[in-house]
């Protein structure tokens, strides 16, 4: 959304092709769309199985490879294909990892590529080794050494390999060559790959692709279209910074007992809490919160965290990329995919301190929150990472890059 408004800014003509149920959003924010799935609708009564399978850390990743992407790769491809010549054809194709059909439609359209990444993970740098979501010590013995970065690599490649017969299929279909992995080299363009991220969060590492650029964080969390209501702008003047609980666009979907004990480990600590619960506001309000208690479906990240005295979430990049910019200290209490790493990004960084979504418990989080508001160290590195995140100008750095391509 951040670079199709950019780019229409300047002139150019910017849809986006992804899921149905993303269309009136995009459509309201004055953008061009085309359906693409698989569709993961809010109104499927599966969906929160779904999106629970999808951030399960033992089976997430294999079961977003086999699941929801292999079946439906096909009707994928056909649907991104129309989309890339409908109207006349499309000059240039920006892609991110998901959907993996993006790499086999320029392949076959011969459309300029660019393609892009949001979490440093991604690029599986033996220098700076990714946390598996699956087994996160993995990463503490592959940081020892880069001969033990690549032999984690080369054991992905291994057990990632099953995921890939369906693209590898579709491609001898068209008759198109093998090509590299999608998990590894396969997702990238040749000609130009956006690191979406901020130079505080991730370094270019000497195994990243050559034509990698760091950009900078793209932000956008649709401010303009969804306003703070009025309570909310009540409830944050009324008082002292409250601690800021949300889960993101994904993992609120399953957020069980989690704001629950988010509400209890505020209390315990005696401080205002600001809980952003998504469709289940209803459900908690019920209970006859205190006013220092506010409950609310959604709010601009962009708005309240920096009203925030600390951040709790769920580790998301786009949750993750917004607490960085407004300076917060934060809890991270990640679920699955890239979660985790981003939690261990946070924490090496010194803005916060993470928790585990097992051990996510009402004393055990109201001990942290302690912590962290009692050790200034948090509140001014988190500073400090703000002063930098928020001189990046990533939306603009990759349009440039962009436009030079076309």
């Amino acid at each position: 959304m951040a670079l199709g408004l950019e780019l229409q800014r300047r002139g150019h003509d910017a849809r986006i092709a992804t899921l149905a149920s993303y269309r009136q959003h995009v459509e309201g924010a004055g953008l061009g769309f085309h359906p693409v799935g698989p569709d993961i609708s809010p109104d499927d009564p599966k969906a929160r199985d779904i999106v629970r399978a999808l951030l399960d850390p033992k089976i997430g990743p294999e079961y977003l490879f086999e699941e929801v992407l292999g079946p439906y790769l096909r009707q994928g491809y056909e649907e991104l294909f129309a989309a890339v010549r409908a109207d006349g054809g499309a000059d240039l194709l920006v892609t991110h990892q998901i959907p993996n059909t993006g790499p086999i439609v320029a392949e076959v359209t011969g459309i300029r590529w660019v393609s892009g990444i949001l979490v440093p993970m991604s690029f599986l740098s033996a220098y700076d080794p990714p946390t598996p979501p699956q087994a996160p010590g993995l990463r503490r013995l592959a940081a020892l050494h880069p001969v033990l970065g690549r032999a984690l690599n080369s054991l992905g490649r291994r057990m990632t390999h099953s995921w890939a017969a369906p693209i590898y299929k579709l491609r001898k279909d068209l008759g198109l060559p093998r090509g590299g992995s999608p998990v590894f080299e396969g997702q990238h363009s040749p000609t130009l790959v956006l690191a979406l991220v901020s130079r505080v969060f991730a370094q270019k590492q000497c195994d990243y692709p050559p034509q990698a650029v760091i950009t900078g964080f793209a932000f956008y969390d649709a401010a303009d279209q969804r306003p703070p209501s009025p309570e909310l702008l009540r409830f944050l003047d009324s008082g002292e910074p409250p601690i800021l609980f949300t889960l993101g666009s994904a993992a609120v979907w399953v957020a069980d007992d989690f704001y629950q004990r988010s509400i209890d480990a505020a209390r315990a600590v005696g401080r205002r809490a600001l809980l952003l619960v998504g469709e289940d506001d209803g459900k908690l309000r019920a209970q006859g919160l205190p006013d220092t208690i506010g409950v609310f479906a959604y709010a601009p990240h962009g708005y309240v965290m920096p009203r925030a005295s600390v951040i709790v979430h769920q580790g998301g990049v786009g949750t993750t990329a917004q607490a960085l910019r407004a300076g917060r200290p934060m809890l991270v209490v990640p679920f699955g995919q890239d979660q985790p790493d981003n939690a261990r990004r946070c924490v090496e960084l010194g803005v916060g301190r993470t928790i585990a979504r097992k051990h996510y418990k009402s004393a055990a989080v109201a001990a942290e929150l302690s912590r962290l508001m009692s050790d200034s160290s948090y509140a001014s590195r988190a500073a400090d990472a703000s002063a930098i995140v928020t001189s990046e100008r990533g939306v603009v750095t990759a349009c440039d890059a962009i436009e030079r391509v076309l």
